[in-house]
Formats: C-alpha cells, structure tokens, sequence
C-alpha cells in the first residue's frame, strides 16, 4: 500500500476510535451505543490526531499522481483544522445548524431503529446524552472564561431548538424517536427494553432542558450582543469553508453586481411566464396555481422521491457515470421543525442510502413544485449524492480518509449550486419556465448571501453605488441583513429567520455555495481551454469528481495537471 494511503487510513481509525458519531454516520459497527467525548480534552485529543496526521503527511513524498493530489488534499483540510482550533475558534461552533448538541440529536436518526440490538443501541445512546451535554456545557464555560463566547444571538436560539426538541411546538422528538423503534417490525411495547428506552427518553430530555437553562441563565449573559465576528476570524471561516482565499472585498462586489445579473434574467423569465406582470406578480400567479403546488408534506416527498428518481435514471450513461451503488436516493421528512434541508451521504457499504431531508417548518401547508425542482437536483442528482456518493465509490482512486472524512463547503456546496445551473444548460427547463424561474429564484438567494454574510461579519459599509441603491454608506445589522433578504428572495418568514440566524452564527458558510460556483465554473473553463477541440462535459465532471472532495485551492491545482 502507498504510504500516504497508509497514513490517510491509520488517522480514519484513530478518528474513528475517538468519534462513535463519526462511525454510525459512516455505517462502521460498535459504537452505536455511544456518544463522543465533547469536553476540551476531547477536542484537545481530535485535534492532536489532526495534528500528528500533518506532521506524518508532511514527511512522505508521493510516487505518483494520485499520491501527490491525496497528500495536497489531506493537508489543506487537516492544517486548516489545527489553526482554527489553535486560534480558539471552537465556540463559534454552537450555531444553530452544527453545534455538538445538533450533533447529538442529528445522530439518532442516522441509526437502525429496528431489531432488539437497535433498541438497545437506542437506548444506551439516549442514557448517554446527559454527559455529552454536561461535557459540552463545560467546555463552553471554559471558553468563556477565556473570552470567547458565541454572540447571544445564537445562544439563545440554541436554546429554543432545545425547547422545540422537547415538545415546545408540539412535537417531543425524543418520545417520537422511541416511537419509532421496532422489533422485527413491531413497536416495542413491554419488557427491559421498553424500560430502558422510557428511562433514555426521559433522561435525554431532561438533559436538554439542563442545557437549555445553562445556556438562558449562565451563557447569555456572558456572550457579546455583536454578531459580526470580524476579518481575521472571518478570514479564517472563510478558507475553511471554501478550501482556498479569496479577496473578500472583490468578492464582495461580485456578490451584488452577481444578484443584480440574475435578477434581470429572473425579470425576463417572469415576463414569458405572465407577459406585462412584475416578479413578484409572476410568482403570485405560479402560487396560486394548483399544479404548481402540494398542500401535503408527505405527498410533495413522494413528489421529491419520483423526481429523484427520475432524474438519476435520466442522467445515468448519458451526462454522467453514475455508479450502481448510488443509483439510490431517500426523500425524507425529518423528525424536527427547524427549516433545514440537507443531505447525508451512504454508509461505506452503501447499505443505507444517501438522503435528502427536509425538517418542514411548523405550520408549512403549502409546498411549491416550482421553487423545489432545483433543490431535488442540488441535494440529489446531479448534485450532493452524485458528487458524495461517487466519491465513497471510488476506492480504486481515492484513500479513505479521501473518501469518508474530507469535507470542504465550497467544493460539495459549490458543485451542487453549479449542478442546478447545469441542468438549466442541459435544457431541462427548455418546457418549464416556472422549474426555471425557481432555480433563478435560489441562485439569487445565494448570491444575496454572499453580500449580507461578507458584508456584516467583516463590517463592510454598504457601497455607495449599489445597484439597487439601497442603504447606500450604512452599516450591516442583523435587521438590515434580514431586510434585504426579504427584498431578493421569495422565502416564508419564519424559514428566512432560521436563514439569517443562521449566517449570523456560521460565519463564511454561506457564500461558499456561490464562490464555490464561480471557482467551479473557473475551474471549467480552464479545463475546457487546455483541452481545446478534445473538450468533453463529461469527460470533465468525469475527471474533477474523481479527484474527490477538497479544498477548492488543491482541486484547482489538481485539475489543472489532467
């Protein structure tokens, strides 16, 4: 075996040793029953890990290709993981969508819920909770001491998404979770086990309102009222979401002409749509059509699933080589109301599926066809499970430290958002002016993003000559933020809420989707250059996926070498 690959494979299983997370999400039996160790000592050991890793990878030369593009990808990713922990950058963690207790809940639905070993994997991991919470607690209080606390924006919110677990919008997510767990298909109704699953219900809820209260009554207090966390820490979320720097200030720019370009193609959309209407009159006109829309959850899932479906089997030898093993898609309607929607990739074996999840807000009744259609292609194929599952199928290529624990924003949520343009190229909105208008509509919420995430986290003033001559020579706030969103994108309120918090609280994610666009496309055209008259599209998506994910800087660098 090639020495990096040796090297990649030792540091999977040392993560794997210390992250019982990490191995049900990869489908690696043996510690289902198990939670991650979440206090500073265990954060001190995973970055140790990542640290020894780096020095090892640093001392071997490739002997080949392969070699070289795994060992460039490899220490991009894991140097980037050791400066940040080394600049204290572990608090910004609890956000809305990714903190460690996110984390937790995340997991269970992640697990097999049926069988007598499921059950009590179940409920083990549920009596666990209370620790997990408790450690975490205490490596916040530790942070805090040092002077590093997550604004109370996000505090705060944290805590109602622990509230909303529990049963505050209707919902108990724990009392539904050992609902939901079966022997041989049948609810678990008597015995040890269905003590022991009340009993893990109980203690975990009772957990999450401890770390609730922790939060309210001793964090709060402590965390700043200012949400933008500044250049230097921005600077630094922004290469590890990317994988590579940019100028945040020309990028900056770019996001407002960019969201200015798209909204006339949108205005010009509308007009075929309804001719002599305004957007906003177009979408009305879309909304209140009854084909457009589904007035069920669980219907406009199947809708997603037949979608996916259809489109992996559409796509599948023609636009691309998409293995057999990923020629499988879940549709899922999560277990919670937080306005998420995501993706989890296939377990190593590919025994469980990728998944698209959709936590539906409380009180959505209504759910558009026309807007959905690209995030079916963003999550499904051509996008996530495509890119992700092609990635864990390909061990002939790639180690497997490349293939389960490489994960760089720009690059899989860059080639998502490049997916869903894709498929306007590929002509498959050519009879479908609403699917198109939908997609226009969440490439301008993106490039939106870009502007209110950039602008307020590293407190740029609002130009003087922007192209919507809105606020100009101001200065972003989170009420600011949330009112231009309302202005260049067509979501409900409470789902732009969740949005916003969100960009408050994960600095530099959220431009990663369209700056990992724009480098995906530079990336394509340099290709498309060198190849000249040879120039394949699929032969391209071909090559750039098989290099497996990574920073944008390495994949760049990378490709450029085919």
């Amino acid at each position: 075996m090639r020495k990096i690959d040796q090297i990649a494979d030792q540091y999977v299983e040392d993560v794997l040793a210390v992250s019982p997370i990490m191995c049900t999400s990869m489908g690696v039996p043996g510690s289902d029953h198990l939670l991650d160790d979440l206090s500073s000592e265990g954060d001190a050991e995973r970055a140790g890990l990542a640290r020894r890793a780096v020095a090892a990878i640093e001392a071997t030369e490739p002997v080949d290709e392969r070699e070289r593009t795994a060992k460039e990808a490899m220490l991009e990713r894991l140097r980037l993981q050791v400066e940040r922990y080394d600049a204290g950058d572990a608090y910004l963690n609890l956000n809305v969508l990714t903190s460690n207790i996110h984390n937790v809940r995340m997991i269970f639905d992640l697990m097999p819920h049926d069988g007598e070993e499921a059950a009590a994997n179940v409920a083990a991991r549920l009596a666990a909770v209370p620790k997990a919470f408790e450690q975490y607690a205490q490596m916040l209080r530790e942070e805090a001491a040092a002077g590093r606390v997550a604004a109370k924006r996000q505090v705060l919110e944290v805590a109602k998404h622990c509230d909303n677990w529990n049963g505050a919008k209707g919902d108990d997510f724990w009392a539904g979770l050992i609902g939901r767990i079966t022997v041989d298909g049948e609810p678990v109704t008597k015995g040890k086990l269905k003590i022991d699953l009340g009993n893990g219900a109980a203690w975990a809820r009772a957990a999450t309102k401890q770390f609730a209260d922790f939060l309210r009554e001793e964090l709060a207090p402590q965390a700043p009222e200012r949400d933008a966390v500044g250049v230097d820490r921005y600077s630094r979320a922004s290469r590890h979401f990317i994988g590579a720097e940019v100028d945040l200030a020309e990028t900056y720019e770019w996001g407002w002409n960019e969201l200015a370009r798209i909204e006339g193609e949108m205005a010009a959309v509308a007009e075929a749509i309804k001719p002599g209407a305004t957007l906003d009159e177009a979408i009305a006109h879309l909304d209140a059509d009854p084909e457009q829309n589904v007035a069920d959850k669980h219907a406009f899932r199947d809708w997603m699933q037949e979608l996916a479906d259809r489109t992996i089997a559409d796509m599948a030898g023609t636009h691309f080589d998409i293995p057999e093993q990923i020629r499988r898609i879940e549709c899922m309607i999560a277990p919670t109301e937080d306005g998420a929607i995501y993706y989890t990739g296939p377990t190593e074996d590919f025994s469980r599926p990728g998944r698209m999840w959709w936590s539906v807000p409380s009180g959505q009744e209504m759910f558009s066809k026309w807007r959905e259609i690209t995030t079916v292609y963003h999550e499904g194929v051509p996008g996530h499970h495509l890119q992700i599952g092609q990635t864990q199928a390909r061990s002939e290529l790639l180690n497997r430290f490349q293939r389960t624990m490489i994960f760089s924003s720009g690059h899989a949520e860059g080639w998502a958002l490049y997916s869903e343009r894709l498929m306007d190229e590929l002509g498959y909105y050519d009879d479908d002016l609403p699917g198109r208008l939908g997609m226009l509509d969440a490439q301008a919420f993106r490039a939106a993003r870009v502007v209110v995430d950039i602008g307020l986290h590293c407190e740029f003033t609002i130009p003087e000559d922007n192209p919507f001559g809105w606020r100009p020579g101001e200065q972003w706030d989170a009420d600011k933020m949330f009112e231009f969103m309302r202005a260049h994108c067509r979501i409900e309120d409470d789902m732009l809420r969740f949005e916003c918090n969100r960009y408050l609280g994960w600095a530099g994610q959220a431009p990663s989707y369209k700056v990992g666009e724009r480098l995906w496309m530079a990336a394509r055209n340099d290709y498309a250059a060198r190849k000249g008259e040879e120039f394949s599209l699929k032969q391209f998506h071909t090559d750039a996926l098989n290099l497996g994910s990574m920073g944008l800087g390495p994949f760049a660098e990378a490709l450029e070498r085919l």
